[in-house]
């Protein structure tokens, strides 16, 4: 409605503006241009997770580094990306070290609370049992406390995966490689084509929303077998 009657000047097209839009450029400019922004989220989404998770197990076995961790964790998240990406920029000569470094950072608050937050989550008695059987804290991190982590760690991973796709094309929009769905903002907003802009958004968000289903779908087994129910039904 508000494409419709031009209520903020033409800055917000019609659906159906939007709709021709990706219709005149055809599928294959967007898979040009969101293919490199795919994989470059891709690569930061495992290496912030990884070390995320890799961070959260640390804490459980060493308490003293939870200080240290945690403000880590908070830097990262209350830290803007447009503040970051210049020092970046500096730091990594290639651009797509920067725009993967980026993307890290735009997972790694959540999943690190997620999964330190799963870790702690189970019954003291399920620990004391292993401890009774002659087990320490590593079996106990490795037999219960991992296990119970699933649905915390994954429901995290959920969050993350669409704030992946968000890291790499504020990464791209800042850096300016060859091909991506930055450049191809960047082109469509100073040409003034506004449907297009709204259409390159728009497949970035069905991106984004893609990539939360794909790790959604996999937590619903991984929840089942966490919560015991693997074998039900």
């Amino acid at each position: 409605m508000a494409g419709y009657f031009e209520w903020f000047k033409g800055t917000i097209p019609t659906p159906l503006a939007v709709i021709d839009a990706i219709g005149d450029e055809g599928w294959d400019y967007y898979i040009n241009n969101f293919t490199p922004t795919i994989e470059l989220s891709l690569r930061g989404f495992l290496w912030g997770n990884v070390l995320a998770i890799v961070l959260a197990l640390l804490v459980v076995i060493i308490p003293l580094i939870e200080g240290v961790a945690t403000q880590l964790a908070i830097i990262s998240y209350c830290t803007p990306i447009i503040a970051v990406a210049p020092i970046v920029q500096v730091a990594f000569a290639e651009v797509q070290t920067m725009i993967v470094f980026l993307a890290a950072i735009s997972v790694f608050f959540t999943t690190m609370i997620g999964t330190l937050s799963g870790l702690r989550s189970p019954h003291q008695a399920s620990l004391d049992l292993v401890k009774v059987y002659g087990g320490g804290t590593f079996s106990q991190l490795v037999r219960v406390r991992i296990i119970s982590a699933l649905p915390s760690t994954f429901g995290a991973l959920k969050i993350a995966a669409p704030a992946a796709v968000l890291g790499a094309v504020l990464g791209e929009f800042l850096a300016m490689p060859e091909k991506g769905a930055g450049p191809a903002l960047i082109i469509a907003q100073q040409s003034g084509d506004i449907p297009a802009v709204w259409a390159i958004a728009l497949v970035a968000g069905a991106v984004a929303g893609i990539g939360y289903g794909i790790v959604a779908f996999f937590s619903v087994f991984v929840t089942r077998y966490s919560t015991g129910m693997a074998g039900s039904k």
